[in-house]
């Protein structure tokens, strides 16, 4: 049984097994499957999920101070030992970071839906609550927004997307394919389990907020010191800095907040009570990113080749935390393809949408039920680089591998244009 947590799943090694071809479907194919009403939103049940998500958040916090009183209560009148109570005090620390944690996430792909404008159909509500859940998580709501939209216009085009860009062959330092050696590969690549695993961690952790200060892991076609705090940054267009302006201002205040209320409760108690389940906010947003966008089977495409279809469908939807990721994360990670396709649908119609699309793409419709710990280690060390040419290409491992080929002719030279 254990076993099972470690092996990939039945999609993936069909998926691997499978040459690929490009999906000729159309968008017009595509929306054509989709029922009018799905596309409708409701500002009063857009906002439903918000209150529920922040009430929930609240009450959780206000419980949280009563773990101390409960530990010294257990210690003075029920006289456990002080190895007892302190496994029971971890032991309800742990419970709210990792609860909190998901409900802090629950905010940020809140307000990630109301970026895309399924809160509300009005601009203005979706803008308010998006700008008031991401600054309270220390996210930058509308320059996230902007560079966000360019993702999902130009998703997994080597040349045009704007995250998780895979390097090339050449920035990579790899001599060509031709001429490489094992030991050239070993050099540029290896690395021991230890290293590989506090990178996991690095990335977890820092990924998100290393992406918005020094777009790490971001297009490089920006230059160098490209972050989402500065106006003037080559993320933006002119139209768009007043917004970063605000986002900045808003997170000024939020600093300044956390800062007073800090000092009043203690370096302790902030650490406690915001920090960690921040820092967890990062691991969620970051893992289930990640893995929407790299994998060993799904391909990159460059410009000839590529379309926003092609683009939308090069993602892959995983059922992650389960009923838990389906109820707090809103379907992010469930619904992800239908969400690049149909951005405009709001996330509580998003599962009827991917049923509707599923009947289209067939084999085309990538979904990966493999354990997430063990798709994020083998994408992590899977997907290393790509190749210099080629108009589609996979990620090659650290022996110079591709997990998956295409099929004969498979390049067409020509994208389909919906």
């Amino acid at each position: 049984m254990l076993s099972s947590y470690f092996r990939d799943s039945p999609e993936y090694e069909r998926r691997k097994a499978t040459p690929f071809a490009p999906p000729l479907v159309t968008w017009s194919e595509l929306h054509a499957m989709i029922p009018r009403h799905l596309f409708v939103k409701n500002t009063l049940k857009g906002l439903s999920y918000v209150v529920r998500d922040v009430i929930l958040a609240y009450l959780l916090y206000k419980l949280a101070w009563q773990i101390s009183p409960i530990v010294s209560n257990l210690q003075l009148n029920y006289r456990m030992s002080s190895l007892a109570t302190s496994v029971v005090n971890m032991c309800l620390w742990l419970c709210y970071w990792h609860c909190q944690g998901i409900l802090l996430t629950s905010w940020w792909c809140l307000a990630h839906e109301a970026s895309h404008g399924t809160l509300s159909p009005h601009r203005w509500v979706n803008d308010f609550v998006g700008f008031l859940l991401h600054t309270t998580l220390l996210v930058p709501y509308f320059a996230w927004k902007s560079s966000h939209h360019s993702h999902h216009i130009s998703t997994v085009s080597v040349e045009r997307d704007e995250n998780y860009v895979p390097p090339t062959r050449s920035q990579t330092s790899l001599p060509p394919s031709n001429i490489a050696r094992i030991a050239d590969y070993r050099e540029a690549l290896e690395e021991s389990p230890l290293h590989t695993f506090l990178r996991i961690i690095a990335m977890q952790l820092l990924g998100l907020h290393s992406y918005l200060f020094f777009n790490c892991k971001g297009s490089p076609r920006y230059p160098p010191g490209t972050n989402h705090f500065d106006p003037n940054s080559a993320l933006f267009k002119s139209h768009e800095r007043t917004g970063v302006l605000i986002s900045d201002v808003g997170l000024a205040i939020m600093c300044f907040m956390l800062y007073i209320w800090a000092k009043h409760v203690g370096l302790v108690v902030f650490v406690r009570f915001y920090l960690i389940p921040f820092m967890l906010v990062n691991h969620w947003i970051v893992l289930l990113t990640y893995l929407q966008h790299t994998d060993p089977t799904i391909p990159y495409y460059r410009e000839k080749e590529w379309s926003f279809v092609r683009g939308a469908l090069s993602t892959v939807d995983r059922p992650l935390l389960g009923w838990i990721g389906r109820v707090f994360f809103h379907n992010v990670s469930h619904n992800h393809i239908s969400h690049h396709l149909f951005s405009s649908i709001p996330f509580y119609n998003q599962p009827e949408a991917t049923e509707c699309i599923k009947a289209v793409l067939k084999d085309a419709y990538n979904y990966d039920s493999t354990n997430t710990l063990r798709a994020l280690y083998r994408s992590f060390v899977e997907c290393e680089f790509i190749e210099d040419d080629g108009e589609i290409i996979f990620y090659k491992n650290r022996q110079g591998k591709a997990t998956r080929v295409l099929a004969p002719k498979a390049q067409s030279n020509e994208a389909t244009i919906e």
